[in-house]
């Protein structure tokens, strides 16, 4: 069997494509993970609900419960498993709708079973420690279960990416994070574009949530990485 942290490691899929599952299940099955599958919404909120799982690969387009409320039940449930949405649906909306209710990571079909993989384990590396309801630094807040983040009273709207970015940072504000943990855990482990998406990524960030404020709550350790200020800038 596969492990991590020196346990094995369990996976819910909830697909309705019959097919699309067993293809799935048999492949992390080869891969060491020990799988099970559920076809429909309810029993995916049942099965999460009586086992614990180390991630859930979840359609949207689901019966009885879709993939959206499967996610909004479980985290009013405060049931924090990792959980990778995989859908036919690839619209931006769509993916801001799936981390606004508190999906961790998204794919789209068609998709590569090895990147399938190399999102699993970055999210089963990550675990699913309780999530608090707030993180602050300063007056800049991040609120995990309702995915916003405000200056002061100002919200401040974030694309998914940009708030895993900021949600990372916030979790170790004061620490340096180093720009492989931020690819690994932001992005995936299998990323093969440019490391300097990381800067851009900084920049756009600062252009929200420092520079029309003010402030400077996003700081550069040269040759090391990032980290947020934890009086906020």
């Amino acid at each position: 069997m596969r492990e991590e942290r020196g346990c094995t490691v369990r996976v819910l899929i909830v697909e309705d494509e019959a097919g699309m599952a067993e293809a799935v299940r048999r492949g992390l099955s080869a891969d060491g993970f020990v799988v099970d599958v559920v076809h429909n919404g309810e029993d995916a909120v049942w099965a999460a609900t009586e086992t614990a799982y180390d991630v859930m690969v979840l359609d949207i387009m689901l019966p009885k419960l879709n993939g959206y409320q499967v996610v909004e039940e479980l985290r009013r449930r405060r049931n924090w498993t990792p959980i990778l949405m995989l859908t036919a649906k690839d619209g931006e909306y769509d993916q801001t709708d799936a981390f606004d209710l508190g999906a961790d990571d998204y794919l789209t079909k068609p998709f590569s079973f090895l990147v399938l993989v190399a999102r699993l384990r970055a999210l089963i590396r990550r675990g699913a420690p309780e999530r608090p309801v707030v993180m602050a630094a300063g007056d800049l807040t991040l609120d995990s279960a309702r995915r916003r983040v405000k200056r002061g009273e100002t919200p401040v709207h974030l694309t998914p990416r940009e708030y895993g970015l900021l949600e990372l940072l916030m979790h170790h504000r004061g620490d340096v994070v180093a720009k492989r943990e931020i690819l690994d855990a932001v992005w995936d482990p299998a990323f093969g574009g440019d490391p300097n998406i990381v800067e851009v990524y900084i920049r756009y960030l600062r252009r929200k949530i420092d520079m029309p404020f003010g402030r400077h709550a996003i700081e550069t350790v040269r040759g090391m990485g990032y980290r947020i200020a934890e009086d906020g800038g």
